[in-house]
Order: structure tokens, then sequence, then C-alpha cells
């Protein structure tokens, strides 16, 4: 769990980041209507979790800064009972002052009042500038001293790109979650008749383990199916002698984790799925070995073109010189997507790869990172040997770069050949 010293940190971090004579708001996320009058799961702002790590809707975190110091007050939802009847007990304004280190809190019924108070000589004002633009013009109606109004976001989602030792622990433990799922995958595949089915289980070891929920929506994805980059229709037949991707990861605690494996329905892998997945496979590993302290995350992507392309040439899939393919971008067509991406309370977190002044970020110890080079060999493409087409292969884990390199925080999720077989065959 993150402690509320910590959350009391983050917020001076942000507050002597704000230029003086300034107000800036964090709003909680909204309800998401599902169907009529049913709404989905409630998952609130990323952003305003990690400056409160307060779970209700109808909130709001509000800075006022003077000449120097700043201020923080937290709004929440009255207690009324009958409300509570149908949806659950609210904190309460009493609580949430024993609870919050901030200097007030207030009910969210008097954020319009107070917040005409707190522009008042006010210069600037920072809100997340994909604001619904209801919230945005009620915090611009008092606003008559403005001289600017400044992303908020960019300043937290900066903040968020180095994970603290209590941010590890929690993607830890959801990935300590998705490896008991992906495991569980292995070795009942063969059982199985749908993917659904094995949806189902997946989902039922995260939710047994006290996952919150799935990180992202499951893929399970048989034969050409895996070619498919966002297929979650999940609805086919799994057919013996086929590979299942699985990118399936939960959430802990608000922490995504990220995973894809892909392995045989029925144990044991055909030579030409082998080629392609020991080729993936390498290509992974080598991209692994080079994160460290100062690397650029295109430099990653860069080398993981140099080395699909290369296998792929090795294998017949691509015909011609290294050089002149990469130039004409021939493997983009089986490797249309990126190396990877941050990851953290966002499975794909919201986090900037670039300063602002446009320079790509290098990475530095504390950030998490996936690393899944992928090859979609799709059944109708003639163009490449018969005996591969239909083959999907993606390998994903969750990298830590630390202060002398990286730590593969899923390296326990088995992804060699010879350990997904022992896995499959496992009865226990």
């Amino acid at each position: 769990m993150i402690s509320e010293k910590e959350y009391r940190k983050r917020r001076t971090r942000l507050g002597r980041k704000l230029k003086p004579f300034s107000v800036a708001v964090l709003f909680s996320a909204s309800p998401k209507i599902r169907s009529n009058d049913t709404e989905f799961p409630y998952r609130q702002n990323s952003n305003f979790y990690y400056m409160s790590g307060f779970k209700e809707d109808n909130a709001a975190l509000v800075f006022v800064k003077g000449a120097k110091n700043f201020h923080t007050y937290l709004f929440v939802a009255k207690k009324d009972k009958t409300q509570e009847l149908w949806h659950g007990k609210r904190l309460g304004k009493d609580k949430a002052k024993a609870l919050f280190m901030v200097d007030d809190v207030f009910e969210f019924d008097e954020f319009n009042t107070k917040l005409k108070e707190f522009v008042q000589n006010k210069h600037h004002i920072y809100y997340d500038f994909k604001l619904d633009y209801s919230k945005v013009k009620i915090l611009k109606r008092h606003g008559k001293s403005i001289q600017s109004y400044e992303n908020v976001a960019s300043y937290i989602e900066s903040m968020r790109l180095i994970k603290s030792k209590s941010e590890i622990k929690l993607i830890n433990k959801a990935l300590s979650i998705t490896k008991k799922a992906h495991n569980k995958a292995m070795k009942i595949s063969k059982k199985l008749q749908y993917e659904y089915q094995l949806q189902a289980n997946i989902e039922y070891i995260f939710k047994k383990n006290g996952a919150y929920s799935d990180a992202y929506t499951s893929i399970v994805a048989c034969g050409n199916s895996a070619n498919t980059l966002h297929y979650i229709n999940n609805d086919k037949k799994l057919i013996q002698g086929e590979l299942i991707l699985i990118d399936a990861g939960c959430e802990y605690e608000y922490y995504a984790s990220d995973i894809t494996r892909t392995i045989p329905v029925n144990v044991k892998f055909t030579q030409a799925q082998a080629e392609v997945y020991e080729m993936v496979l390498n290509v992974q590993k080598e991209i692994i070995k080079m994160i460290k302290p100062g690397i650029l995350r295109s430099s990653l992507q860069k080398k993981s073109e140099e080395l699909l392309c290369k296998g792929m040439i090795d294998l017949k899939i691509l015909q011609g010189e290294l050089k002149a393919l990469i130039k004409e971008k021939a493997h983009k067509k089986y490797y249309p997507h990126g190396i990877g991406h941050w990851i953290g309370l966002d499975v794909h977190d919201e986090c900037p790869y670039k300063k602002l002044n446009g320079k790509e970020i290098p990475l530095q110890p504390g950030m998490v990172m996936t690393i899944e080079p992928g090859i979609y060999l799709d059944e109708e493409d003639d163009n490449i040997p018969k005996k591969y087409r239909g083959i999907g292969i993606r390998i994903e884990d969750d990298i830590l770069v630390t202060k002398n390199g990286c730590e593969n925080l899923s390296c326990k999720i088995a992804k060699e050949i010879k350990d997904i077989t022992r896995k499959s065959n496992s009865n226990r």
C-alpha cells in the first residue's frame, strides 16, 4: 500500500512546481454508464489517485498557492443515508480529515463557493486539459484575473515516470497474481474447448487472489486470431496444433501488470511454430539486455526492428538485403507496433516519452516498461512460406530500470519452450 506520507510528498513536489499566485484543480473520475441505469465498476482517475489516494467519485483536490507557500484542500461527497443505502458507504468529511494529510476537507457541494474564494487575486489556473468542458467552464467562470491556463496533467505524469519502492511492490504483487494465471493457462489449455473458457480461468485467478480487476480486456487468441492485435472477442474454438496468444494482466490496488505469452493448445510446438517463437524470444532477450540508464526507447525500437527483420530473412519470410528491407519498412507488415510502453497506474502509463523541448527522455532508474516484440503472419499471406502462415507470436515482460541495468519483474512466468512444455504437462 502507498502511505499517506508518500501522497503528501507527491503533493508537496507538485505544489513547489506551481507558479506563484496560482490554483491547481484535480477532479475525481465520473461514473460511466454501461447501459440505461447501470454503470461500469467505478475506477478512479489515475492522476487524481496518484496525488490523493482517494477512491470515491464526486471529489476534487485543490492546490492554492500564494507568493511562496501553498495549501491543499480535499473535497468529498457528503454523507447521505439514502444514497449510501443504494451505492455504499461514503467516507465523509470528518473521516477524510482524520485520514488525509491536507490542510482542510470540505464537502463537494461547497466546491463552487470555495473555488470563487480561492481564485481571487490569482494569476494562473492548472487543470487537466482533457477535463470535461462542463467542469472547465466552472473553473473559468470566476477567473477574471487569470493570465494563463496550464495543463496540470503534464506535471503529474512526469512525476509518475519514476516509481517509488511502494509502487514497485504493488506492481510486483500484480505480477505475482498474473504469474499464477498464465501458468494455470499453460496447464489447462489442452482440456478446454473455447478461448473464452481460458479467459474465464485466467480472470478467476485474478479475482481469487485479490486483484482489483483485470488491467485491460484480456486477449485470448487461438491460431490466426493472434494476427489481429486487439482481438478481444475470445469466442473461437481452441484448435489442436495451433498456438494461443494470451495477453492478460491484472490490476492490484490500481497498479497494472501487462504480460503476453504464446503457448501451444496441445502442449507441443510444431517445428515451424518453434522456429518463429525462438526467433521472437531471442530478440526479446537481446533488447532486455540493452536496458540501462541513459538508453533511449527509440534505440530499443530500432534494434528490435533490425533483429526481427534479420530473423525473418533467415526464415525466408522476407527476401532481400537487411538494410534495404529496413529502409523500405518491409518488416513493418509483420511487426507493426512499438517495442514497449510505460506501465504503472495505467497499463499504458500516461507518462511522457519526450521532454518539452522535443528531445526523447532517456531511461532512468525507477522507470517500468514493457518489452514486447511480436511477429504476425496472416494465414492468407501468400508471400510467406506456407508452414508459417497463421502464426502470431508476441512475448511480453515488465521491466524495471535499475541503477546498473534492469530487472525483469515477470521473469518467473514461463516463456522458454521447455518450461512452457513442462508447465503444460504438469498436473499440479
